[in-house]
């Protein structure tokens, strides 16, 4: 069984960042250019979890993917938007990682009160877009030549999810940390949506 539990920086971030690599070395699918080595990357997770999820699927001690959620603008009318990114290790690809993470990732950020989710993605990424669409995210819109790297100008397309309801008097979303914190451990709840068992 494959368990999906909130990231610990000092104890993941290696594991994360060697997923990470590839990515950024080999592909347009995310713009950055200069891979981050694990110390960087463990102050970035530890950023996002002050007040975001920040999950890995584990097994046997192995970290096989993670996603988490992010501020998607800055401007406190976007409060309960939320963007969210997932990363599967190349050689687990097609195991139902990348779903197992996201169902997780949702639930917690629904629970935490976000409204909406927004997947951006670079194009041509077509199992980016069979996830999120499968996950009930709708195509919102494409930035043409929205950004270039090695050479190549690539599109970029807004994926969008509702999670709630929007309510008439929003509250501020919870921290992660707050999570939880309820009588039914919420976090636990929303963690178990995913879990799945790995044929390796």
């Amino acid at each position: 069984m494959a368990v999906i539990r909130l990231a610990d920086p000092k104890r993941d971030a290696r594991q994360v960042a060697a997923i990470y690599y590839p990515y950024v070395i080999n592909t347009p699918i995310t713009f950055e250019s200069e891979p981050p080595d694990g110390n960087e990357m463990s102050s970035r997770m530890e950023s996002v979890l002050t007040s975001y999820p920040w999950i890995v699927c584990v097994h046997d001690d192995e970290v096989m993917g993670y996603a988490y959620g992010s501020q998607f603008r800055t401007r406190e009318a976007y409060d309960w938007s939320v963007e969210t990114t997932v990363y599967v290790r190349e050689a687990a690809h097609g195991l139902g990682i990348g779903s197992a993470l996201y169902t997780s990732l949702l639930e917690c950020l629904r629970l935490q009160g976000y409204v909406s989710a927004v997947g951006v993605i670079a194009l041509p990424n077509h199992k980016s877009v069979v996830l999120h669409e499968k996950l009930g995210f709708k195509r919102d819109g494409i930035l043409p030549s929205a950004g270039y790297k090695n050479g190549t100008w690539y599109d970029v397309g807004m994926w969008w999810k509702q999670l709630d309801k929007p309510p008439e008097q929003p509250e501020t979303p919870l921290k992660i940390s707050d999570l939880g914190q309820g009588k039914n451990n919420d976090l636990a709840v929303a963690l178990m949506k995913g879990q799945i068992r790995l044929k390796i």
